[in-house]
Order: C-alpha cells, then sequence, then structure tokens
C-alpha cells in the first residue's frame, strides 16, 4: 500500500453552519458510499466536514480511492470535524423534506450536534487532523471527456469485470488510446476470462499518450454514480497508478490496478463467418424463460440455430427441461453451441438496438456479439459444452 500523509492543520475551531437538507443529503450520498462498512482504524469510518465561507467541503477514503464535493452552505463558524459517515447520512436521510440543518461542533472538537426542526443528534467525533490525505502524486496526462462517452464505456463493459480476487489484474476496467479504421479512440475493456466487452468512443483531445490503465471495480461503481448527475464532461487526469475524475463540484481520485492486462487482442474471433441476427428483446425473453430449467451452478442453455429459426433448449436431472423457438435471419449451415445463460443475458441486456448480432464458427470457439444498430460495442462470448 502506497504511503499516505496526513491532513493539514485544522486547527481546534468549533466550526458551525446551516445547509439545506437535500443539498447536504446528496453531498453526503456521494462520499459516504466510499466509506466501508467495516473498518479497523476508527477514521476511516468519518466523514471529514469543512466549513469554509459560504461552502461545506465533505471528504471520505478507503485508503485507496477519495473523494470530495462541496455544495453551498451558510458557514456563522469555519473549521473542521470528522464525524461517522453512514450514521451522519442515515440521520439526514430520516429528517423531514426542506429541513434546514445546523451542524455544530464542540469546541474540543468531541462531537458533532445535528439540530433540525425539534430533532436533536449528537454524534462523537474524532480529530480532523488524523483524516488521512491521499498522496496523488504528479498527474501529467489530462484530457476532457463527454459524461454520455464515460456513462456509455462503464454501463456497457462493467457486468464482464472479473470478481476473482487471485487475477487480480481483471478486477476494473481496461482504458487506453488504439486506431480502429484508421480512427483514433478511448477503449474500455472489461473481462472475466469467460465473456470480453470492449466499447469504443472518441479519442478526447489530449488522451492520445495515456498509458493503459486499469480503473478498480470500486472505483469504476462510483464514478459511475456521480455521472448520473448531469449530462456535461468529465475532466480526468492520471498517471500510471492514479487516476482524478473531477466533475462539477465533486473530485474523486483513486489507485490504479497495479498490474498488466492481457492481450485480449488475441481472443477477439476474426474469422467467424456463420451470421445469426436475432430480434433482441424477444430472444432475450426466450433465454430467460427456458433458463428457468437449467441447473444452478452451470446455467447453461443450447441454442440449435437452423435456417431462419433457433430452439433454445435447457434440461436438468432434477428440474426436467424447457424449449422455445424464435424465428431469425440465418443462412448458414445448422449449428449447436451452448452457452451461460447468464451471460447471454449480460450482454443483451448491454444492446440498445432492436437486434443483436451473432458470429460464430463452430461449438468450441469464441462468438462475437455485436449490436445491430451500434458499431462502438463487442462482446465476446466463450461457449459451453451442453
Amino acid at each position: 500500500m502506497n504511503q499516505t500523509q496526513s491532513g493539514p492543520d485544522y486547527g481546534d475551531q468549533n466550526m458551525k453552519l446551516t445547509i439545506e437538507r437535500a443539498a447536504l443529503l446528496k453531498a453526503l450520498a456521494h462520499v459516504q458510499s466510499v466509506v466501508e462498512r467495516r473498518n479497523t482504524i476508527p477514521i476511516l469510518s468519518n466523514v471529514l466536514i469543512t466549513a469554509q465561507k459560504g461552502r461545506l467541503s465533505l471528504a471520505a477514503t478507503d485508503m485507496d480511492l477519495a473523494i470530495t464535493e462541496s455544495v453551498e452552505a451558510s458557514a456563522s463558524k469555519t473549521g473542521s470535524t470528522t464525524a461517522p459517515a453512514h450514521t451522519l447520512y442515515e440521520i439526514v436521510r430520516k429528517l423531514p423534506d426542506g429541513a434546514q440543518v445546523e451542524l455544530e461542533a464542540a469546541s474540543d472538537n468531541s462531537s458533532l450536534v445535528i439540530r433540525a426542526g425539534r430533532s436533536r443528534f449528537t454524534l462523537q467525533c474524532l480529530p480532523p487532523a488524523d483524516f488521512p490525505a491521499m498522496a496523488e502524486g504528479d498527474l501529467p496526462h489530462r484530457f476532457q471527456l463527454p459524461a454520455t462517452d464515460l456513462k456509455g464505456i462503464i454501463d456497457r463493459t462493467r457486468f464482464a469485470i472479473s470478481n476473482e480476487e487471485t487475477r487480480y489484474y481483471l478486477n476494473g476496467i481496461y482504458f487506453h488510446a488504439a486506431t480502429a479504421a484508421g480512427t483514433q479512440v478511448l477503449r474500455g475493456v472489461a473481462t472475466d476470462g469467460h465473456r470480453l466487452a470492449r466499447v469504443e468512443v472518441p479519442l478526447p483531445k489530449g488522451a492520445g499518450e495515456i498509458p493503459g490503465v486499469i480503473v478498480p471495480r470500486k472505483t469504476v461503481g462510483e464514478v459511475r454514480k456521480l455521472l448520473d448527475e448531469g449530462d456535461g464532461s468529465v475532466d480526468v487526469e492520471l498517471s500510471d497508478t492514479r487516476i482524478r475524475f473531477s466533475s462539477g463540484n465533486v473530485t474523486l481520485v483513486s489507485k490504479l490496478i497495479d498490474g498488466t492486462f492481457p492481450d485480449y487482442e488475441r481472443v477477439i474471433p476474426t474469422g467467424n463467418d456463420k451470421v445469426l441476427n436475432v430480434p433482441c428483446k424477444e430472444f432475450a425473453h426466450a433465454v430467460d424463460r427456458v433458463s428457468t430449467i437449467s441447473t444452478e451452478k452451470s446455467r447453461a442453455i443450447k441454442l440449435a440455430v437452423g435456417k431462419g429459426i433457433v430452439t433454445l433448449s435447457a434440461t436438468s436431472p432434477d428440474a426436467g427441461s424447457a424449449s422455445e423457438e424464435i424465428e431469425v435471419e440465418y443462412k448458414d449451415t445448422a449449428l449447436e453451441i451452448g452457452f451461460n445463460s447468464r451471460y447471454l443475458l449480460d450482454i443483451t441486456e448491454q444492446i440498445a438496438g432492436s437486434e443483436a448480432r451473432f458470429l460464430m464458427a463452430d461449438a468450441g470457439s469464441p462468438t462475437l456479439v455485436r449490436d445491430g444498430a451500434d458499431e462502438s460495442a463487442l462482446y465476446v462470448l466463450m461457449p459451453m459444452r451442453v
């Protein structure tokens, strides 16, 4: 774990401020989700609260990821304290809509009083000087990315992030600059060895020289929450070891995964010539229905592909069997291939168009899946024996 440095000296001022509940709740919702439920280091359970002239700043960290957000507030006394993040969030969440919330720190910073209407809460505090500041170091690469582009990458790749701790280098989304069909693009890639997702967006100005970086799963999730707030742009700054996302009043800094992402291009098939076009929603519903019978462990489902028709089937020694036919567009030789139904549904959920295109080779080779209406995303799915 990289060294962290202690935060600045906040002094012993007994901070006092008033803020509208909705503004405080929104900011707390962002920062408290970074805080782990169980902490061996008490200060990491707390949110750092800093009152400045006309503003309230909130910060939280788990030592790998730090988030800071500032909101408008009326501060009669500036200063800082730290309070239990989840408890504070729950209190504010349960206060009535439209309430004015007053936060006041004790003169010795040992407690924080929260007042709203006739409600009064007192929380135990820890000294703000103990709150760790994450060392960012130099972040030489800087670029701006439309929020919709970053959303598009995250939403269409994160389902494929691996949960296997032993393959830690797959526990995030791999971002890098690439050239596709003569055009420079920013790519986001995720894989767990069973399926792969790759999404491309136009390369932002200033991103051409970025190193390939792996952004951890938790960071991806926190960044995605922030993107729900608006459709503006996101400032991204990064080095080989750190990345910072800034949008509006929120800044998020994270360590990157220290590892080498595999050469994913090798698993993307280029010669698959059996083309199957399926109506996406109808196909997904059929997969969902038939998979009810598949065994809990394998989730296996078989596709028997023939001219103009696909028969989906599943069997289980305990539950029985199921099959369903759907009309499709297919003109090649008949083929039977098996997939994990959950993985199949994960991919069809990402397809925005009405049609999904499957490019297959044979029952034992990876299948390529594309959105009939959007060439920017590509998915690879490993088959199963059924």
